[in-house]
């Protein structure tokens, strides 16, 4: 047996032991290599009891070997496995490294080889025979179990390349779930219903692998998409502004508050706007759960708000058209215009036949949140009045923008424009949704032939639009600006005559 073999079970023993309190997770396979070691003591003693009672001689010479390699190859696999053990398990781990499984087990596999011919080479065995044979029974299986070889190559590229790892959460054809394990043959996947589904690594190889959530140093979020429909009479605008509101005001368990949720209008359907709800899931295991609060928050923060959801639907509107009642709706819209104009200080010397007469004329125009309704140095071919919401004018010096006022509900702007065809001076932005009631030169220019005496009044009122302008993109003083007045008004009122042929 050796003088130093008893010193070598008794280190694979307490090396055994040592590893399996360190590394909890390998104690099978410690266990697995006292066995092999105490299997190999018993093939020894065999042996030995044959020598002792000279039975490896006539005939008994092969079966001596034989044991005695046997034995021999036990303990050296028991010895590998602690090293694989130590190397992979702890050596590596302290590195922060982590090769992946089948990379492991060929390694000791290789191992397993190169000690089994360095132990066939000691018994006096033909190696070369040895190999030969290997190479034609090797031929024969790679041909008759090729589909396990290429579940095998499968398995090993997977892990080698790191397409997919245990936990990541993929999706292959209409399978959802979460990869359990990669082994040689198979890849198991438990999908959210708690089934363990089996896919053959060659499959995986050949078909489209999403994996879910996985991006570059970045924490693993998957974006749901939640689909509801509003009918026309809400603006998009509110109801995305309601539904933000809702979705980012407090924190819902499974839902990323970096990137946070936004709200998208789809598409226009025959009765309804469709809209989608975008959301970055953070637990994957719970996507419906999640869906479902979400949804939950949008129905109530739009009943709240007066808002119902939509559905398909076809309606037939029946309306009793009578002469009263068609005059009755047409002057109580002549009235909001008529009050708009007059809300307009441009408009303000004008009688009462002349605010119904433009009333008639003008037209309603919205514009969502963000929507430029005019720009600076476009043509101008309106005045705006603001009936509601909010708008910002400002005026671009060069690469610098300076702000003017913001226009609120009975302030106009483009009045330069239409009385002196100048481009426009300023830009207004809708800082919500905003309406307005927009009037054109044509409509204007009976009432000033008519009355030209008007002209001067109006000139008053833009040369302070047109001074205010001039005093922020020039920098212009109080004092400047008095000296100013005089000259401007006499210039615009002399271009109002021109611009609008008036004598």
């Amino acid at each position: 047996m050796g003088g130093e073999y008893h010193w070598v079970l008794l280190g694979v023993v307490l090396f055994a032991f040592f590893l399996a309190q360190i590394v909890p997770a390998a104690r099978a396979r410690m266990r697995g290599s006292v066995v092999m070691a105490l299997l190999s003591l018993v093939g020894l003693l065999f042996c030995a009891l044959m020598l002792q009672r000279g039975m490896e001689g006539r005939g008994g010479n092969v079966a001596y070997r034989w044991i005695h390699f046997t034995a021999q190859m036990l303990l050296s696999a028991a010895i590998i496995n602690l090293i694989g053990v130590f190397v992979f398990r702890v050596l590596l781990a302290q590195l922060h490294l982590e090769p992946p499984p089948i990379l492991r087990d060929a390694i000791v596999g290789v191992a397993y080889i190169a000690i089994a011919l360095a132990l066939l080479s000691r018994h006096n065995v033909d190696l070369s025979g040895i190999v030969a044979t290997s190479a034609v029974v090797t031929a024969v299986i790679g041909f008759s179990l090729q589909d396990t070889l290429g579940n095998i190559m499968g398995g090993m590229a997977l892990q080698m390349e790191r397409s997919i790892a245990v936990n990541d959460w993929i999706r292959v054809n209409d399978v959802e779930g979460i990869v359990r394990e990669i082994r040689w043959r198979q890849t198991s996947i438990e999908t959210r219903n708690w089934d363990t589904i089996v896919i053959p690594n060659s499959q995986l190889m050949k078909t489209q692998v999403t994996v879910l959530g996985r991006r570059r140093g970045k924490p693993k979020l998957h974006r749901m998409w939640v689909r509801f429909n509003v009918d026309f009479r809400s603006t998009p605008t509110r109801v995305m502004e309601i539904v933000l509101a809702a979705l980012r005001s407090e924190a819902i368990p499974g839902v990323a508050s970096d990137p946070p949720p936004d709200c998208i209008l789809m598409s226009f359907e025959d009765s309804y706007a469709s809209y989608a709800t975008r959301y970055w899931l953070t637990d994957f295991a719970q996507d419906e759960p999640t869906s479902s609060e979400v949804r939950t928050r949008i129905f109530f923060a739009l009943q709240r708000a007066g808002i119902h959801l939509s559905i398909p639907a076809e309606s037939i509107f029946l309306t009793m058209k009578g002469r009263a009642r068609k005059a009755a709706k047409q002057e109580l819209d002549v009235q909001r215009r008529i009050s708009a104009l007059k809300s307009a200080s441009i408009f303000q010397p004008l009688t009462d036949e002349e605010h119904r007469e433009l009333a008639d004329r003008l037209s309603l125009a919205r514009f969502a949140r963000g929507e430029a309704l005019t720009r600076q140095g476009n043509d101008a071919h309106y005045l705006y009045i603001v009936v509601s919401g909010e708008a910002e004018m400002y005026v671009s010096v060069g690469t610098d923008t300076r702000r003017v006022t913001t226009l609120r509900g009975g302030d106009c702007f483009g009045e330069l424009g239409l009385m002196l065809g100048e481009p426009r001076q300023a830009t207004v932005m809708a800082l919500e949704d905003v309406t307005c009631y927009r009037l054109d030169k044509d409509a204007f220019l009976q009432i000033l032939q008519r009355r030209p005496e008007i002209a001067e009044g109006m000139s008053h009122l833009l040369t302070d639009r047109k001074l205010r302008l001039d005093a922020i993109r020039e920098g212009l003083t109080q004092s400047a600006m008095h000296q100013r007045v005089a000259s401007t008004q006499q210039v615009l009122l002399n271009r109002i005559r021109t611009f609008f042929t008036l004598r």
